[in-house]
């Protein structure tokens, strides 16, 4: 495992800690990752930082689900880092993001606390977990404690759907138009995808509201269904070992579980 030159050892939650330690927090879309990250980070004075590739776009909030009101735990605001750090619009991809990954890693390890990566964009996540390298650039392995959340699929069904349309009463459209008022391109904000993509159609006039919300509602179920594939891919073909909890767990219980798992893993 390659570390960084400057490895040092903390003592974090009572416990040894020692660089390229992290904790991961993974699944599909509508699984809550969110609110049981914050929890966690709450409970073990931990900072999150967002795995997830469309959250980095500044103006992009009720689409990419953001969802800041969840960083708020009983008295106390998370620390959130990589989240509306470019313009929309903006061309960013996995290997600015893990630049800033390691960045954002560095800041939080150095204070004591514990780094907690949470989202469902499986390429950046395993980027880090793995150390892929690009552009024949050196990157560190990160020594990751990997918990999935575990949902059923008619659960996740019926979540996708509510979320959807709360998030079209919460202004989604209103929210796209501003973008593309403000200069966003139709052809970029199409290419980001799901809300975005179906969205611009319809104000585009090249789809009826009832033909948006339902391709985007399909379009969002496949996605999450992609996003399960990648992560057996993980597990399955390339060795990465997730820890599944059901979303059905008591959030205390999932918590302490988490607490136990990550004992082990730092010792």
């Amino acid at each position: 495992m390659t570390n960084f030159p400057f490895e040092k050892e903390y003592c974090v939650w009572n416990s040894p800690f020692i660089l390229n330690h992290l904790l991961t927090i993974l699944g599909p879309t509508a699984c809550g990752k969110t609110t049981f990250a914050a929890h966690l980070a709450y409970e073990m004075d931990g900072e999150i930082i967002s795995a997830d590739s469309r959250q980095v776009y500044r103006g992009m909030d009720i689409g990419t689900g953001k969802d800041l009101d969840d960083y708020h735990v009983k008295d106390k605001d998370i620390p959130y880092h990589l989240i509306d750090i470019v313009d929309a619009g903006v061309r960013y991809n996995v290997y600015e993001w893990r630049r800033g990954f390691l960045d954002a890693y560095a800041d939080i390890v150095e204070r004591g606390k514990i780094p907690i990566l949470c989202g469902g964009t499986g390429m950046y996540i395993e980027s880090v977990i793995k150390g892929y390298e690009f552009d024949g650039g050196t990157f560190p392995e990160f020594d990751s404690l990997i918990v999935g959340l575990d949902i059923s699929r008619d659960m996740r069904r019926e979540k996708i759907s509510r979320r959807l349309r709360a998030r079209l009463e919460e202004g989604m459209i209103d929210e796209i138009k501003g973008l593309i008022d403000r200069g966003v391109s139709t052809e970029r904000l199409i290419r980001y995808g799901l809300e975005y993509k179906y969205v611009t159609l319809y104000l585009l006039g090249q789809l009826s509201y009832d033909e948006m919300v339902s391709l985007l509602e399909i379009a969002i179920h496949q996605f999450a269904k992609r996003q399960m594939t990648w992560f057996r891919g993980m597990e399955e073909r390339r060795g990465i070992k997730i820890h599944w909890l059901s979303v059905e767990m008591p959030m205390e219980e999932r918590i302490e579980k988490v607490k136990e798992l990550w004992q082990k893993q730092i010792v």
